[in-house]
């Protein structure tokens, strides 16, 4: 039986700005009134950061709107989630951020059956000659696309 997966938030910027090059699943430690803001989806993760302090993983600047019905339960939307990971890939990913360039960031959120989900990557950063390069191939790759649905409506 499959899980069913809702995206919730996606960040497109993180894949034109790095070379994500493995992808991890955590859970995140959330309150209630967090978990039902997330389900109407709420939530940005453009300006979050992933850091590894003292063995654990925590987010950074993932905003959760406050849930309107939630009064005096809701919590601070930029407040630091800690991010549920096994302590084997726990140490993998500080082993492999030790490695000069590398960087966690936030991928997407999402729901996977009822549990909140977040996909961080393990990213290398572009340079500006690697992102032109990729701004090109997806010019020229548009550029085919159109030929070829002009030459087919003939």
């Amino acid at each position: 039986m499959k899980e069913s997966v809702k995206l919730i938030a996606n960040n497109k910027k993180a894949y034109h700005d790095y070379f994500i090059e493995e992808t991890y699943e955590a859970g995140i430690a959330l309150h209630g009134t967090e978990v039902k803001s997330l389900r109407m989806g709420k939530c940005s993760i453009k300006e979050s950061f992933i850091r590894v302090e003292q063995g654990e993983v925590y987010i950074y600047g993932m905003h959760i709107s406050p849930y309107e019905k939630g009064n005096i339960f809701n919590k601070d939307p930029l407040r630091v989630k800690k991010l549920l990971l096994h302590r084997g890939e726990i140490n993998k990913i500080t082993g492999r951020i030790a490695v000069k360039g590398y960087t966690l960031v936030p991928l997407r959120v999402y729901f996977k059956g009822s549990l909140a989900k977040v996909e961080i990557g393990l990213a290398k950063g572009k340079k500006l000659y690697d992102k032109r390069q990729d701004i090109a191939k997806k010019d020229q790759r548009r550029e085919a696309e159109r030929d070829f649905k002009v030459k087919n409506l003939y």
